[in-house]
C-alpha cells in the first residue's frame, strides 16, 4: 500500500457539485416535452452494509468503479489520488497521478482491468495500468470565454471532461462541461473528435454532465445547465435534444446522471428533486418516479446504475439510503445506509452482484449486499 503524502487543499464535493448545478443558460434548442408523473410504492428493507473509513478525512471520494476483480477505483478530488480498495485484505492503495490537480471525475475499468478516468481540473484523459503500474495522459485542448471581470480579456478554460463512456469498439466518450460538447478519445490512434453541442459554439450553458450508450450505439447525456437530455449519432454526429417537463410549482429539474437499460430505455436522477426520471426514445415520451425521501439528507439523487437484470438502483441523500426501483412493479425498496446523513454519490454493482457506493460526507466507501 503506498504511504500517505502530504494533504493537498481540500475540495468540498458538495460545493463543486452545487457550482455546476448554478450554470443556468436559455436554450432555443428544438425540444419535446410529453411525460407525467407515477406514483410507487415505497418499502423500507435491510440489507447487509459494511462502511470502510478512507485513511484521510475530506477526501473527496467520488464515483466508483470496480474491476473483474473485484477491487473499487475511485477518485479521491480533495487529496489527489487516484484510489483503490481491496475487499479482500481490506487495504486501500492511493496514487498521486501525473499532473494530477485534485480533478478525477469520471472512472471507468475497461475489460482487461485498466482503468481510464478524467481529471477535470488538470484537463486530459488518463490510462492507468495497475500491473506494470503505467500512466498514459491525454492532454485535450482549452477553450476560452470573455472574462466577466474585463471587457478587454479573456479567460483560457478547461474543456472540463467530466464522465467516460467505452463504447463497444473500445472508444472512450466523454462530457466536456465547459466546451458544451461531447468529445472522443480513439484509442488506437490516440487521437481527439469533438462534437459542439450549440450553433454558435457556446461555453459554459449546457454543461454536458453525464452520457451512456443505448443498444443501437447512439450516445445518450444530460445537460446539466439547461434542464434538457441529448442524443448524438456517432455516424454522423446528428443531435437531438429533449426537455422533461416540469410541474408550474416547481423549479427546473438539475439533470445528473444518465444510464441506459438493457431493454432501451434511458433513465435520469435528478439532484434538486427525489425524482427518478424515465425516457422512452421510441415515444420521446417522459414518466417521473419519485423516490422516498425522509428529511434525513439533502435533496437529490446522485449516483443511478441500470443492472442486467433490468433494475434500476439509485443514491438518495434525502433518505439517506441506497434505493432499488423494480421497473416492472414500478415499487421502491429502500435501504437505510447505517451512517447517518452520509450524502451517498456514486454507486456501481460489483462482480458478486452487491452494491459499492461513496459517502461524501462521512468520507467513506461502503457496500450493500441486498
Amino acid at each position: 500500500m503506498i504511504p500517505i503524502r502530504k494533504r493537498l487543499p481540500a475540495w468540498s464535493v458538495a460545493l463543486l457539485v452545487g457550482i455546476l448545478l448554478l450554470i443556468s443558460a436559455c436554450s432555443d434548442m428544438p425540444v419535446n416535452q410529453a411525460g407525467d408523473q407515477a406514483r410507487a410504492q415505497t418499502n423500507q428493507v435491510r440489507g447487509t452494509f459494511s462502511e470502510y473509513p478512507l485513511p484521510q478525512d475530506k477526501s473527496g471520494i467520488m464515483r466508483p468503479a470496480i474491476d473483474s476483480h473485484g477491487r473499487v477505483w475511485f477518485g479521491e478530488m480533495g487529496q489527489n489520488y487516484l484510489a483503490s480498495f481491496d475487499p479482500r485484505s481490506k487495504t486501500f492503495e492511493q496514487i498521486t497521478p501525473p499532473q494530477g490537480q485534485a480533478g478525477i471525475m469520471g472512472i471507468i475499468v475497461a475489460p482487461d482491468n485498466t482503468v481510464w478516468y478524467a481529471e477535470q481540473y488538470a484537463n486530459y484523459i488518463g490510462h492507468y495500468n495497475p500491473i506494470n503500474k503505467h500512466f498514459d495522459i491525454y492532454t485535450l485542448p482549452t477553450v476560452t470565454k470573455p472574462d466577466p471581470t474585463s471587457s478587454k480579456q479573456t479567460l483560457k478554460l478547461p474543456v472540463a471532461p467530466n464522465e467516460l463512456l467505452l463504447d463497444r469498439q473500445g472508444n472512450i466518450w466523454f462530457t466536456e462541461m465547459n466546451a458544451d460538447a461531447i468529445g472522443k478519445l480513439n484509442v488506437k490512434t490516440g487521437t481527439f473528435s469533438h462534437y459542439p453541442l450549440s450553433k454558435p459554439r457556446t461555453v459554459q450553458k449546457l454543461s454536458p454532465y453525464s452520457i451512456t450508450q443505448d443498444r443501437q450505439g447512439k450516445i445518450w447525456f444530460t445537460n446539466s445547465g439547461t434542464n434538457t437530455i441529448g442524443s448524438l449519432a456517432p455516424t454522423n454526429g446528428s443531435l437531438r435534444f429533449y426537455t422533461p417537463p416540469t410541474p408550474a410549482d416547481q423549479d427546473p429539474f438539475s439533470l445528473m446522471e444518465i444510464t441506459s437499460d438493457p431493454s432501451g430505455m434511458l433513465w435520469i436522477s435528478t439532484f434538486n428533486t427525489n425524482n427518478i426520471i424515465h425516457f422512452d426514445p421510441h415515444r420521446e415520451s417522459f414518466t417521473t418516479y419519485a423516490a422516498p425521501g425522509t428529511s434525513r439528507g439533502i435533496p437529490g439523487i446522485y449516483g443511478l446504475l441500470a443492472t442486467s437484470s433490468n433494475d434500476i438502483w439509485a443514491t438518495v441523500s434525502a433518505s439517506n439510503s441506497i434505493v432499488h426501483f423494480n421497473v416492472k412493479t414500478k415499487a421502491f425498496d429502500y435501504y437505510p445506509i447505517p451512517s447517518s446523513n452520509c450524502t451517498p454519490l456514486g454507486i456501481s454493482q460489483a462482480p458478486d452482484k452487491s452494491f459499492w457506493f461513496t459517502e461524501s460526507a462521512t468520507n467513506q466507501l461502503g457496500v450493500l449486499k441486498p
